[in-house]
C-alpha cells in the first residue's frame, strides 16, 4: 500500500469516528448518524476530486464506504459512544479529528501534485480535503464549524498542504517521509489544542 492509500484510508477511518460520535451526542437516528459519518468521513474527499477535476473517489471504489460502515458497526459493538457528554473535550475525539484531519490534508497534497498544482492549489486542495469533511458535519449538525473555533486546525492543514509541496520539490515523498509528516502533523495539533495556540485576532478600537 502506497503513502496515498495508507493516509486515505486512515482518515477515512478516524473521520468516520468523529462523525458518529457527533451524531450520537446529537441523538440522531440510524440515518442520521450514517449521513454524519459518511459526510465527515468522505466530505473532504469529495471537494478535492472536484477541485483537481477528476472522478469522485468514493463513487468509483467500495473501500471508502464499506470503511465507513465498519467503523460505525466497531464503536456500536464496543459501545463507544457510551457517555460522550462534552465530546469536543474527549481525548478520543481530539486524537481521531486530528489524525484524519493531517491524514487528508496529505492526501489532498499528493492528489494535487499529481495533476500539477503549483503551491497555491497544493495549500487550497489540502485544506479543502483536510477540514471540508468536518465543515459539513458541524453544518449538518447546526454546530459552529470546529475549523473557527479550535487551536490552529485549519492552519495546521494548509501547513501540511505548505510543506508537502517542498517535500516533493526535494524528492522526499518516501512513506518514510511521508509518516514523519503525518506524525509531526499530528503532535502539533495535539499540542496546539492542550495549550490552546490559535492565530492572532483583530480588535476594534473603542
Amino acid at each position: 500500500m502506497d503513502a496515498l492509500l495508507l493516509n486515505e484510508y486512515i482518515g477515512i477511518a478516524s473521520a468516520a469516528l468523529s462523525g458518529f460520535f457527533f451524531a450520537v451526542k446529537k441523538e440522531c437516528d440510524w440515518l442520521g448518524i450514517f449521513i454524519a459519518a459518511f459526510l465527515t468521513a468522505l466530505g473532504g474527499g469529495i471537494m478535492r476530486d472536484v477541485l483537481v477535476g477528476r472522478p469522485v473517489y468514493s463513487f468509483t471504489h467500495y473501500m471508502p464506504v464499506v470503511l465507513v460502515i465498519s467503523m460505525m458497526l466497531l464503536a456500536i459493538f464496543l459501545k463507544l459512544y457510551k457517555k460522550r457528554q462534552h465530546l469536543e473535550d474527549k481525548f478520543i475525539f481530539i486524537f481521531t479529528d486530528a489524525i484524519d484531519v493531517v491524514s487528508f490534508s496529505i492526501v489532498g497534497s499528493i492528489v494535487s501534485l499529481q495533476y500539477g498544482y503549483n503551491i497555491f492549489g497544493v495549500v487550497l486542495v489540502a485544506f479543502a480535503n483536510g477540514v471540508g469533511g468536518g465543515i459539513l458535519r458541524d453544518v449538518l449538525l447546526n454546530e459552529v464549524p470546529w475549523l473557527l473555533r479550535t487551536g490552529l486546525y485549519g492552519s495546521i492543514s494548509m501547513a501540511i498542504g505548505f510543506i508537502y509541496y517542498f517535500m516533493h520539490m526535494a524528492g522526499f515523498t518516501n512513506m518514510t517521509c511521508v509518516m514523519a509528516l503525518f506524525t509531526f502533523g499530528i503532535i502539533f495539533r495535539m499540542v496546539a489544542y492542550y495549550k490552546k495556540w490559535h492565530l492572532p485576532t483583530l480588535k476594534e478600537d473603542i
